[in-house]
């Protein structure tokens, strides 16, 4: 999503090239014998940060094997020679941030504008809420954003929508405003929050929707919009639009069940990854937009993956009971990302809907450790039944 809108095809905003550089062995000597002076390391701060934005310190003292840290040079604009480097926040005071940035490549030279600091997370239990975003204490109280134990521009956005839009409902006395988790990864994220909580600044990823393959930006109005309309929030306008677009999505997709070319219809062409909106005879390629026929070619190309993933659903849902051998080493499951295995040893769950339950596990975490449970022959037994 932009503000910036195209012209004759093309981004009208001038894009500006970002740099690369990297630390190097003496920026990490500095940090280490710098680190009593961090707020983070000192015990200043107690708080649990953001696992995917870790601070220069958290990389240098977590990562002691790596010999370099690969950054990012951003320039801040057009008109400044500032450049934002991304990838060293830090709460070191101001002498020792300006004596490891000398010590980076190309960053010799660099004057600091603005130094780094520290921000210490803390947050609202956000088990606290109903899933419209209401405090369940104070009623017609909304929360939005970190307060609600996120972190990210995206998560915060999010959240602002749905309390707002909610709140505005109430005070008119419509009915509420929520998403499911088939429905929208909004839906997914409020729902992770209000029935697990954080323990740690919350993250949007597609593993932890079980729908993912079916929540696809090209297809969101599809999704989204009815639900939009019917809560007031796009006007007639844009719902005529809208229905003009479902009308053609019907005209392409049935041209494309019941054209044949070569004798094989054109929906079964379009599930080849060799065939595409290209390969069309303009006679057809005609009688809608190209970009509708290209919204027709992704759900063709998707719906046997959504379909298995539907099923694969289903199956984990089954072995939600299955027990999980106490003492699994989890490091040999390969596809397990280092947070999952980290929470999974700490708390041992002894089965897949226990470990399912976890803030931070998600349902590809889930899919991956039954797949492997099952590849490895090891049988499970729930009220005297083998599985």
């Amino acid at each position: 999503f932009t503000l910036n809108c195209t012209r004759e095809g093309k981004f009208h905003v001038e894009q500006m090239p970002c740099w690369l550089t990297f630390t190097v062995q003496k920026t990490h000597e500095i940090i280490r014998d710098n680190l009593h002076r961090s707020p983070l390391y000192a015990g200043r701060i107690k708080g649990t940060g953001p696992r995917y934005c870790p601070s220069i310190e958290d990389k240098v003292v977590k990562f002691f094997d790596r010999a370099s840290h690969q950054l990012f040079l951003e320039p801040e604009g057009r008109h400044t020679e500032e450049y934002y480097v991304n990838g060293i926040s830090t709460s070191l005071p101001y002498d020792v941030q300006l004596e490891f940035l000398h010590s980076i490549p190309a960053l010799e030279r660099a004057e600091i504008m603005r130094p780094g600091y520290a921000v210490e997370y803390d947050y609202f239990p956000p088990t606290q809420l109903f899933p419209t975003l209401e405090t369940k204490l104070i009623g017609g109280l909304y929360f939005a954003g970190q307060v609600n134990g996120t972190s990210g521009y995206e998560e915060a956005g999010a959240q602002g929508l749905i309390a707002g839009t909610n709140a505005a409902l109430k005070v008119k006395g419509c009915p509420p405003f929520v998403l499911n988790r088939s429905e929208a990864y909004i839906g997914v994220l409020i729902d992770d929050l209000v029935t697990k909580g954080a323990e740690e600044p919350y993250r949007m990823f597609t593993s932890r929707a079980e729908d993912r393959l079916f929540l696809r930006q090209d297809n969101a109005d599809q999704r989204l919009t009815k639900r939009a309309f019917d809560a007031g929030l796009i006007n007639q306008g844009r719902w005529l639009r809208f229905q003009e677009k479902l009308a053609l999505l019907d005209r392409a997709r049935k041209v494309a069940t019941e054209t044949r070319l070569g004798g094989v219809p054109v929906l079964r062409l379009f599930k080849r990854p060799d065939f595409g909106v290209k390969n069309l005879p303009s006679e057809i390629a005609s009688l809608v937009p190209i970009q509708i026929w290209e919204l027709v070619e992704t759900d063709f190309k998707y719906e046997g993956y959504t379909i298995r993933q539907a099923e694969q659903n289903r199956q984990v849902e089954r072995r939600h009971q299955h027990v999980i051998p106490d003492g699994l080493d989890y490091n040999k499951i390969a596809g397990l990302r280092a947070e999952t295995r980290q929470k999974l040893a700490s708390l041992r769950p002894t089965s897949l809907g226990q470990a399912a339950r976890i803030s931070g596990i998600t349902p590809a975490d889930i899919a991956i450790i039954c797949i492997w449970l099952y590849k490895n022959d090891l049988q499970f037994r729930i009220s005297g039944q083998a599985y």
